[in-house]
């Protein structure tokens, strides 16, 4: 059996943690403050042509179709928003660069409860700052571990001891982070038609023992807007069940089909209601112009 060492643990983690911050950028996009993102693949430069660097967040830091990106080194990239899909929280932007430290990714499904991670993002405008912890619970729709986010860490790495990306860091509900799987992000890569709201949610605590989706944005003509959703609305449950995780909704939309209304449990000011909406089938993939 091999003797490890402390200090030798310590030199690796501090090894993996600055691997980690060089594949770790700021994102900012509209009006809504900034956070982070992970360089996730990088294409070749073929020809005359640019390569481009795709880089994950979430959908609620990529509000817009544009977006500013600076990369660990301090470069800064103006930023094209390529995939959407903010049921899932996930955004893609491609930035004209390819001399950049792309991440090592993970399987997400092998994850084991009390491994080692880290997480790496932006918060209080610091940049590349580093938090420990181990995995709490995993299931294939998220990932929550024993480990400290902070406004900033939003659409940044979660990652394992060995330095792969395995989620994309969304939120903390009831003292831990809430991570989005790798193999999620993959999926969502590749892109489908799917029913859609419209919507871009982001996470919020409505109280001690329920999670609510905040509406930041509505898209014209969307399912969300033709039902009468509005900006600030929380939605707080679906079909009778109220949401316990960040991830019920777009569980719950992945079995509906296009043309199918469903009901959603609103929360709005101090009122409580249902509003039923018909679901539209929209890409998950779109390409700004």
């Amino acid at each position: 059996m091999t003797n490890t060492t402390f200090t030798d643990i310590t030199a690796e983690l501090a090894v993996l943690a600055a691997r980690l911050r060089n594949s770790t950028v700021k994102v900012k996009s509209g009006s809504l403050g900034g956070g982070s993102g992970v360089i996730w693949q990088t294409s070749p430069v073929l020809g005359r042509t640019q390569g481009n660097s795709l880089i994950i967040t979430n959908a609620h830091v990529a509000t817009s179709n544009r977006a500013s990106v600076e990369l660990f080194d301090g470069r800064v990239f103006d930023a094209t928003r390529t995939h959407f899909d903010p049921q899932q929280d996930l955004a893609a932007l491609k930035i004209a660069a390819t001399d950049l430290n792309t991440a090592t990714i993970g399987d997400s499904d092998a994850l084991r409860v009390g491994e080692l991670v880290l997480a790496v993002g932006n918060p209080f405008a610091d940049t590349g700052a580093v938090t420990t912890g181990i995995i709490h619970a995993h299931n294939r729709g998220v990932v929550t571990a024993d480990i400290q986010l902070y406004p900033g860490n939003s659409g940044g790495p979660l990652a394992d001891c060995l330095g792969r990306v395995v989620g994309i860091n969304t939120m903390i509900a009831y003292g831990l982070a809430v991570a989005i799987p790798s193999n999620a992000v993959n999926r969502f890569l590749h892109g489908n038609s799917r029913p859609q709201l419209g919507v871009t949610l982001q996470p919020v605590l409505v109280n001690r023992r329920s999670l609510g989706l905040l509406l930041l944005s509505i898209l014209p003509g969307s399912a969300a807007e033709i039902a009468g959703l509005q900006i600030g609305d929380v939605l707080i449950g679906v079909a009778g069940r109220v949401f316990t995780s960040s991830n019920d909704l777009a569980k719950y939309l992945y079995h509906r089909q296009a043309n199918e209304s469903i009901s959603l449990q609103v929360l709005r000011g101090q009122q409580q209601f249902v509003i039923n909406v018909v679901l539209r089938s929209e890409k998950t993939t779109v390409e700004a112009t």
